[in-house]
């Protein structure tokens, strides 16, 4: 665990965090927040980001964001692809693919272009559809 300085809301704030950069496969590299871990503000990531941890915020990524078994988001998330298998109490924007896994819990609204449920997913909100969904970048 390591002390990182860095400015969420115009607040400068030192907090403890246990995110680590990981290598999957050769040429292959996600950004992770570990359990036990707890970001507040946004997250912005150009490569996948796996959320083990907890965020409080908004998370926008150019790749794939997993939000854990253990994983908590409460915010938004705008990314090309997604699997949930944690909870999520917040908006959600895929461009291409979301993945619901049984044990994911959703409570908020979606927009993508392809949704994967499987049996036992708890999903509380709308869905809308489209071959073009944008993610807006603030």
């Amino acid at each position: 665990m390591e002390n990182c300085n860095f400015e969420a809301s115009k607040i400068k704030t030192t907090i403890k965090i246990m995110a680590k950069e990981v290598v999957a496969s050769p040429g292959a590299m996600y950004n992770a927040l570990t359990n036990g871990s707890k970001i507040v503000g946004k997250i912005f990531a150009d490569s996948d980001f796996r959320i083990d941890g907890e965020v409080e915020g908004t998370i926008t990524c150019n790749g794939k964001v997993v939000i854990g078994q253990k994983g908590f988001l409460k915010g938004s998330i705008s990314c090309v692809n997604a699997e949930i298998i944690g909870t999520v109490e917040g908006d959600i924007v895929v461009t291409e693919t979301l993945s619901l896994r049984g044990t994911a819990v959703i409570k908020g609204d979606v927009k993508t272009k392809i949704l994967m449920v499987e049996p036992n997913a708890i999903f509380n909100g709308t869905c809308s559809m489209k071959d073009n969904v944008s993610v807006s970048v603030e």
